[in-house]
């Protein structure tokens, strides 16, 4: 017998579809995520923490889940929202059912919901928080949603972030058909040898950008949110990267403080929160978008080159230009709103980027930017 579910936005605004996954009552920050592809890595991905997501392709599920695609060792969003779910999925790596997973989890989904008329009115209106529910009805949705915290001013880092530091040593080839003489021989065979040791802040990371990153030729030691920069300079890495992660930047203060301390002491690579928390750290601000950018399709301009990239992105921040010292270049900017997509420090080696070079799930157009963190490593080893 199928479960209605309700889906209510702080606003008034709400939509009845029919449960599947877990069962009860959630609330978070609902945003949409425009990617025809990739829905295991959505939800898998830390980023989302604290978040309800709406996928906006219309039929879900289709190719089920398997245990390589996740991109943390569990989900993390709050409820899931979709059009069409697909119950009996067909790919010969599924392991498990798109429902059967979230219930696993105890997550939340919704199906039969109008995405694209939800889709128009979050642009409309903005992100906004909201409530899925089995047990309540309209009335009490809407207060739920209403009474949940704003994303502005959580911290959820401290929630994602690895509690040990821990050195990456898990399968990191291109993905290929399983192949016994590898496994034989071992699965890094025909990985570059190590070029450098770089110390990976963990502020929600991706299992693809440390894949990436040990493709490029990196040994990667991951490390809590809250490390300092004393323990970062003790243990003398070549370089240090600042990844992606949940929650509002500006509410970072603590790591702020440590990035400035480490600006000019070795290379510095950030992406997605990463970006923010080194336009804080320059004492620059971030603000809040209005309904973020959630997909695989973000065009992104090079200021430098004039080159455009088709670009993987999950944020809802962003940061301000006008509040960016002189000695901080904007190198990257979105062509949809003109936000800023990349900024690069003049005289230092430090440099960012706002959206996913790992590209998991999305496009590989800014994958090179994990070979241009190796050469500037080479370049400051030399002098």
């Amino acid at each position: 017998m199928p479960i209605t579910a309700i889906l209510a936005l702080e606003d008034g605004r709400c939509f009845e579809g029919t449960a599947f996954g877990a069962t009860g009552t959630t609330t978070g920050e609902i945003c949409f995520n425009t990617s025809m592809t990739g829905y295991q890595e959505v939800i898998t991905d830390p980023s989302y923490r604290g978040q309800i997501i709406s996928m906006t392709y219309p039929q879900i599920g289709n190719y089920g889940i398997n245990s390589e695609d996740a991109e943390s060792a569990a989900p993390h969003i709050r409820a899931f929202v979709i059009g069409e779910l697909c119950e009996i999925p067909s790919n010969w790596r599924s392991s498990q059912s798109l429902p059967a997973y979230l219930a696993e989890h105890s997550i939340l989904g919704i199906e039969g919901i109008d995405t694209r008329a939800l889709t128009k009115h979050l642009r409309s209106r903005g992100a906004m928080r909201a409530c899925v529910t089995t047990e309540l009805d309209a009335h009490g949705a809407i207060a739920a949603a209403k009474a949940s915290p704003s994303m502005e001013g959580m911290d959820y880092v401290r929630e994602v972030s690895t509690e040990k530091p821990y050195f990456w040593n898990e399968e990191s080839r291109e993905w290929r058909l399983p192949n016994e003489m590898a496994k034989q021989t071992g699965y890094h065979a025909d990985l570059p040898p190590v070029r450098h040791r770089i110390v990976a802040y963990d502020f929600g990371l991706k299992y693809n950008i440390l894949r990436r990153l040990r493709q490029a030729g990196f040994e990667v030691e991951v490390v809590n949110s809250r490390t300092s920069a004393a323990e970062i300079l003790a243990k003398k890495p070549d370089g240090l990267f600042l990844s992606n992660g949940p929650g509002d930047p500006a509410a970072l203060g603590y790591i702020h403080q440590e990035i400035r301390s480490l600006l000019g002491k070795m290379p510095i690579f950030g992406i997605c929160l990463g970006n923010q928390i080194l336009a804080h750290a320059f004492g620059g601000k971030t603000f809040k978008l209005k309904f973020g950018h959630r997909g695989g399709n973000q065009p992104v301009k090079d200021l430098r080159t004039g080159k455009i990239s088709i670009t993987s992105q999950n944020h809802g921040f962003a940061v301000d230009p006008d509040s960016l010292p002189p000695e901080i270049e904007i190198t990257h900017v979105n062509l949809n709103d003109s936000t800023v997509e990349g900024m690069r420090h003049r005289e230092l080696p430090v440099f960012s980027v706002q959206y996913h070079p790992e590209a998991a799930p999305g496009p590989n157009d800014a994958a090179y930017f994990f070979e241009e963190f190796a050469a500037m490593i080479d370049q400051s080893k030399k002098g």
